[in-house]
Parts: structure tokens; C-alpha cells; sequence
């Protein structure tokens, strides 16, 4: 029992695990915040050209 314990106990210790999906999920806030700026940013630069192509 002793050595069950002590096995829990060192998996509890480790941190790689818990640091790659702190990653991940940084990574995919980073992305999905990204994909919203460009295409909030295309949507307004295609309705400047728009106006352009109308005036002309």
C-alpha cells in the first residue's frame, strides 16, 4: 500500500502535463483571437473598396 501511495504522490509532483496543456490552451486563445482580428479587419477593408469601386 505504501508503494501505491508513494507512486500517486510522485505522479501528483509532475508538472509537464499540466504546463504542455496551459500551452495548448494559450496557443488556441492566441489563434481564435487572431482569426477574429483579421477578420474583423477584411470585412471593414472590403467595404472601403467598395466605396472606391461605387465613387468610381
Amino acid at each position: 500500500m505504501d508503494r501505491f501511495v508513494t507512486y500517486v504522490k510522485s505522479l501528483a509532483r509532475r508538472e509537464e502535463g499540466q504546463d504542455l496543456l496551459e500551452y495548448a490552451l494559450l496557443v488556441a486563445l492566441i489563434a481564435i483571437v487572431a482569426v477574429g482580428a483579421v477578420t474583423a479587419a477584411g470585412v471593414k477593408v472590403d467595404q472601403i473598396f467598395n466605396n472606391i469601386a461605387n465613387a468610381i
